[in-house]
């Protein structure tokens, strides 16, 4: 069923857990992590990047994403977030077509200028009863790279961040602790800067850039506050994976939809995956949301 992401976010804390926010890409992403979301009674963010927008487009996705929310996942609550709305204007849009949260990501921006597109965006956000993340120290590397290591990942200062949230009043915030986008060799957590920044803030931290990490450090991610994990690579692999190894076998066949099921089953099991791994498997079933 469709909720209000607070309605997600807000267990977390009590119970210690993270819950998965997924990005998804086309129809069959979405079923993956719905039917994964069900399989293990968790609830699950489905977000959205602004190229996937342009791709299925925005009333596309709503549609999808609220009738498979509805009918296929109708036992677990699902949140639709926009996933590092880069302007003003991609972020507006999600606001006013009904998603419960947004990101607004200016993290590439001078801080006082991150600041003010940031609390540009929360004012009217709020408005509506939308939730927004903000970013401070910019998330490097791209989805679905894989391999290799990445040099420079940037940290964000504890101080910059406070600032942040105390100027802006995000609801969530996510800040550059040493992931990166991708699968890479050398990504960390500093966890003691998490822990500084949660025990500052008091505000729920979202963990970018969570493909790559060891599980242990997501594990002690989780321990130190983390209360959304985003996975992005890890779905882009397997769906793309997949497709090729069938498509390859199969090199006659002409049904998309033969081709593109087993694609289905691959992002539903790197999600099941990711939600035992954070501790959200079982945690909420739709009778259960406090609001």
């Amino acid at each position: 069923m469709l909720v209000h992401i607070k309605d997600i976010v807000g267990q977390t804390e009590k119970k210690h857990y993270a819950v998965g926010a997924f990005n998804i890409h086309n129809l069959e992403t979405v079923l993956g992590v719905a039917r994964a979301a069900v399989r293990a009674k968790s609830p699950a963010i489905i977000q959205v990047s602004e190229g996937a927008i342009e791709y299925m487009g925005l009333k596309v996705i709503i549609n999808i994403v609220s009738i498979v929310a509805k009918d296929l996942a109708a036992s677990v609550p699902i949140a639709l977030h926009l996933d590092h709305g880069k302007s003003f204007e991609s972020v507006f849009e999600c606001i006013k077509a009904g998603f419960s949260s947004v990101h607004i990501d200016a993290s590439g921006l001078p801080l006082t200028e991150n600041i003010m597109l940031t609390k540009k965006v929360v004012e009217i956000a709020h408005e509506k009863g939308v939730w927004v993340q903000g970013e401070v120290g910019a998330i490097i590397g791209g989805h679905g790279k894989l391999g290799g290591k990445i040099s420079d990942i940037p940290i964000a200062k504890a101080d910059d961040v406070v600032q942040f949230v105390k100027e802006t009043k995000v609801d969530t915030i996510a800040a550059a602790i040493g992931t990166a986008h991708g699968v890479y060799k050398n990504e960390d957590i500093n966890i003691p800067l998490l822990v500084e920044i949660k025990s500052r803030t008091k505000k729920p931290f979202v963990l970018h850039g969570g493909s790559g990490v060891a599980q242990k450090k997501i594990k002690a991610a989780i321990k130190a506050g983390v209360n959304i994990i985003n996975i992005g690579s890890d779905i882009k692999i397997a769906f793309s994976k997949t497709l090729i190894d069938d498509c390859l076998r199969n090199r006659t066949e002409t049904d998309p939809r033969l081709l593109l099921k087993p694609t289905i089953r691959a992002v539903e099991e790197v999600v099941v995956k990711s939600m035992k791994l954070f501790n959200s498997e079982g945690q909420m079933v739709i009778d259960r949301i406090e609001t």
